[in-house]
């Protein structure tokens, strides 16, 4: 690792910092709002106050220092920071500008917390610049680099893999596609010898029920649910469960998922969708809809031509609606039968744009048949409680870290006024609405575009 790479503070995060600085505080009173606490459904008309990092007070006509920043809500909604709990922090070989801007636009649309589902040694290091606000960006939790039919040849060095990622301090393991069975076991076994989690694909040789019964921690992308819904999968060629299972779409007996929903249930794991990346795959837009899309302004154009090359060469066919439409009612089945949901849209990942596309994730989750608070829920105390982190953040509590995003209309109304913000504290730090279009007029600038009307 460079010494360089994390020892000198990102340009965006000398804009947040220098503010706090100039201020001289480290207290915030917001009034003349109303509190979307994520404790109870309905928002409260309620001031909160604000001090070192953490909610300290709620409450009507609340008094704070002289030296306290007021906050004037305008009769907005101020609610927990999102976290985004399928991201792909990039790697130090995509440069150090790249990955700030990534940081950088999570927190800009309210992303406070994020899963690293691909993990590098840099990351260890980054984890904590970000906790120290050296780096601007969110909490990060992450995984280690995954365990594929690459990286592990044999049940052994699966073994050595586990000890070593859990030596080296990584939140959870991360599994890609590829492992043999046996070596899928031997990492479980020696996981819960390390007492350290494991989450992400499900191997075809290992399949939905082993991974269930091994107590994966989660199941990404809904990956192996259609074809466990297949009474004989392989009978319809490898190729039909590319795409995450498309093409077993119409040999899928519905009669299975119950089953599979109280197996889930049972096992404890929990699911993240990633509904909008299969969408950005399956929905039926052309390459020039793809590329139209105004967030794309944020992509580097080298990200943008890869993906465009990636549209360019995928099949669409008329089982990608019917695809969808199957996935939308795992995901309520799940929901309905107590299985937890996880906010997560696979960012930065094919079209799907850091920070823009946790919001078309929640928009998904309200078309699969969530409620606008359930969605919500996906993103906020949800993920507290999968990592055990509900005296952190995921509510408007005091004692809790302020995390918080204003918006200034409702989304308890309608789920897609989660863009309409206005300002992001992270852990104390107020990102208010002119710091945020600077930095996002800055990347958008160094991608050689302007910001979207």
């Amino acid at each position: 690792m460079k010494p360089t790479s994390l020892a000198r503070v990102s340009t965006i995060a000398l804009l947040l910092l220098s503010s706090f600085a100039a201020s001289g505080k480290s207290e915030y009173l917001f009034r003349n709002g109303q509190l979307v606490t994520m404790v109870s459904p309905e928002p409260i008309r309620a001031d909160l106050l604000v001090r070192d990092g953490h909610i300290t007070t709620i409450g009507p006509d609340l008094s704070a220092s002289p030296e306290a920043i007021v906050i004037d809500m305008k009769g907005g909604y101020l609610m927990p920071g999102l976290a985004e709990m399928h991201a792909h922090v990039p790697a130090p070989s995509q440069g150090q500008q790249y990955r700030d801007d990534v940081l950088f636009l999570w927190i800009a649309h309210g992303i406070t917390t994020v899963r690293g589902m691909l993990g590098h040694p840099d990351h260890l290091t980054l984890r904590q610049a970000l906790l120290d606000h050296r780096v601007a960006g969110p909490r990060l939790i992450t995984s280690g680099p995954s365990f594929n039919g690459n990286s592990v040849s044999s049940p052994a060095q699966a073994v050595e893999m586990v000890q070593a990622q859990q030596a080296a301090g990584y939140d959870f393991l991360k599994i890609h596609p590829g492992l043999t069975l046996a070596e899928y076991d031997a990492m479980a076994e020696e996981a819960g010898l390390q007492r350290i989690g494991f989450a992400g694909h499900v191997p075809v040789a290992v399949g939905l029920s082993h991974a269930l019964e091994r107590r994966q921690r989660t199941i990404d992308h809904l990956d192996g649910y259609i074809a466990a819904l297949v009474p004989d999968p392989d009978a319809h060629g490898q190729g039909a469960r590319g795409g995450f299972g498309v093409g077993l779409t119409p040999h899928v007996d519905n009669t299975r998922l119950a089953g599979l929903v109280q197996s889930t249930h049972r096992a404890g794991t929990w699911v993240v969708p990633t509904q909008t990346l299969l969408e950005n795959s399956w929905s039926g837009e052309s390459v020039e809809e793809l590329i139209a899309r105004p967030q794309n302004i944020y992509l580097p154009r080298n990200v943008l031509a890869n993906y465009s090359r990636r549209a360019g060469s995928t099949t669409r066919n008329e089982l990608g609606p019917k695809f969808l439409e199957l996935r939308r009612r795992i995901i309520e089945a799940l929901h309905d039968g107590g299985v937890g949901i996880l906010l997560g849209s696979d960012s930065p990942q094919y079209f799907n744009v850091p920070g823009s596309s946790i919001h078309r994730e929640l928009q998904a989750m309200v078309t699969a048949g969530l409620t606008p608070y359930e969605a919500l829920e996906t993103g906020t105390t949800n993920p507290a409680r999968f990592f055990g982190l509900e005296e952190e953040f995921g509510r408007l509590k005091p004692g809790l870290a302020a995390d918080l995003v204003l918006l200034s209309k409702n989304p308890l109304e309608d789920i897609a006024n989660s863009t309409t913000i206005e300002g992001v504290m992270i852990r104390g730090r107020w990102m208010d609405k002119r710091m945020r279009e600077v930095g996002l007029a800055d990347i958008a600038r160094r991608n050689g575009g302007s910001l979207p009307k």
